[in-house]
């Protein structure tokens, strides 16, 4: 699809900003302006976050999302036309459909206009750290790049990142939901744009197999408690009643909205001094798994990761909690099971439909902290991410609409696609899950495990104080040895 708007502002804008720069190229002295400010001549600083725009999004020209028609920058004047500034793009390596995705519209950008090039490359996952590290030593990094929402906040603190206030127009990051506003912002500013998210936890369930057991497949259950009889009521030969995470590895983050929801908070108090683990929603989280686990209703030992719903698609389990990713994996794998799946929000403890019970996963681009060319690469990120709604319905539905806009306007827009708006589970998900979802921690890993770890053991029958105990001490020793206490960078900015 090629949007149409916006055309008339941004060219006239492009235009005469590369004016100005030719202009000052010329009493520079510089013929081509190639030298270490990036391609003076293309536009300078200041006009290429315009020029970067095309013509999808009919925002204004300052902030990367008005059209772009660079060539009428020089008509009637004598100057050389000015050669494109080129831009450096890495992208992680996801499914297929997203990285075609990702091409598709890095090529229509290029085709809008005439003053920058984005050249994109795809990392897998297991050479982006070592691909990247490298890249940044040698003063070498992409100008822009992918970033999970976890990333943000220290890489924001070590001065990896610009911030995008100035770049991007602030009216853009109006249309981002409050709630993931606080997942691309650190010490006050904007350093991310958000481009997806993903949901940790949601319920998926056999309708058919509900009705075989006495229960209503129009009716899914809203307490732990509610879910756990279900599990009981639904577990038979050859199928268990629930799957989720079944060891320390997957339990670790697929229960963090769990921990929001229980205990109103995480593991770390917020200055990131102690652990906040010995409380009653710790208690209630730690129970809530182990009593899963011992009724029998879960396979002793995971079936497949969290994030696999192979099982579930099989018939081995009856329900089964997954992120939204599991949408995409239904419609590609089991088309014929489609008809008899439920999905319903995941359960929060006593049943209260606003509590939180996922975390929010994701990505985002960002600027790097060395760019001499920030402002074309926010340009881009303001066609990409902010700009036309088109271009991010465009992505749901190679995603199977198994992941969720962070814009209101994308999702005002998707009630006019039929595809989206036909979709019941997208606005399931979109009105029920997204607004009560959390962003995950961004404290190390170490934390979560330690909690986890508490889980399991409680799981193969370890006592639920002493569980808890263990990984309050674990917790506050790795605190202590990693000097963690007033570091974390989202309260710098408090």
């Amino acid at each position: 699809m090629q949007p149409k708007k916006g055309i008339h502002y941004g060219t006239a804008l492009l235009s005469l900003m590369l004016a100005s720069s030719l202009a000052l190229t010329a009493c520079g002295g510089s013929g081509g302006g190639n030298g270490a400010n990036g391609n003076a001549a293309n536009g300078g600083n200041a006009a290429n976050g315009n020029a970067a725009s095309g013509n999808a999004s009919g925002g204004n020209g300052a902030d990367g999302s008005g059209a772009a028609d660079a060539g009428g920058a020089n008509d009637g004047g004598s100057a050389a036309p000015a050669e494109k500034t080129t831009i450096e793009f890495w992208a992680n390596q996801f499914e297929n459909t997203t990285n075609d995705w990702f091409k598709k519209w890095v090529a229509e950008f290029n085709k809008s206009q005439d003053a920058v090039e984005v050249k994109i490359q795809i990392v897998p996952g297991d050479a982006w750290a070592q691909k990247m590290k490298a890249a940044q030593a040698a003063g070498k990094a992409p100008d822009l790049y992918t970033m999970n929402y976890g990333s943000i906040a220290n890489s924001a603190k070590l001065a990896q990142i610009q911030p995008l206030d100035g770049l991007i127009d602030g009216g853009k990051f109006d249309d981002v939901y409050d709630n993931i506003k606080d997942f691309v912002s650190a010490q006050g500013k904007f350093y991310a744009y958000p481009m997806l998210v993903e949901p940790s936890a949601v319920l998926y369930y056999r309708k058919d197999l509900y009705e075989k057991a006495g229960l209503d497949p129009e009716k899914p259950p809203a307490t732990w408690d509610e879910l756990l009889a279900n599990g009981k009521k639904l577990t038979e030969k050859g199928i268990f009643g629930l799957g989720t995470g079944g060891n320390a590895g997957d339990i670790g983050w697929s229960s963090w909205g769990l921990q929001y929801g229980a205990a109103g908070h995480l593991a770390l108090t917020d200055d990131w001094s102690k652990a906040d683990v010995l409380n009653d929603g710790y208690r209630a989280v730690v129970d809530f798994y182990a009593t899963a686990y011992k009724s029998g209703i879960m396979p002793k030992q995971p079936l497949a990761g969290y994030t696999d719903m192979a099982p579930f698609g099989q018939g081995k389990l009856a329900q089964q909690v997954n992120g939204s990713w599991g949408i995409g994996q239904l419609r590609n794998d089991y088309k014929t099971l489609l008809d008899k799946v439920g999905v319903a929000p995941m359960p929060s403890k006593d049943g209260d439909p606003s509590a939180t019970t996922a975390t929010l996963g994701g990505w985002s681009l960002v600027v790097d902290g060395k760019s001499k060319h920030a402002q074309q690469a926010a340009a881009f990120i303001g066609y990409l991410l902010a700009g036309d709604p088109n271009i991010m319905i465009d992505f749901f539905k190679t995603a199977q609409f198994s992941k969720f806009s962070p814009r209101k306007s994308v999702d005002e827009a998707m009630k006019a696609d039929p595809a989206a708006s036909q979709d019941p589970w997208r606005a399931l998900i979109a009105e029920k899950v997204i607004p009560f979802a959390k962003a995950e921690p961004i404290y190390p890993y170490d934390v979560s495990l330690a909690v986890s770890t508490a889980i399991e053991s409680a799981m193969k029958g370890t006592d639920t104080e002493k569980a808890l105990e263990k990984a309050d001490k674990d917790i506050n020793d790795f605190i202590a040895k990693s000097k963690l206490a007033g570091t974390n960078p989202k309260q710098a900015q408090q």
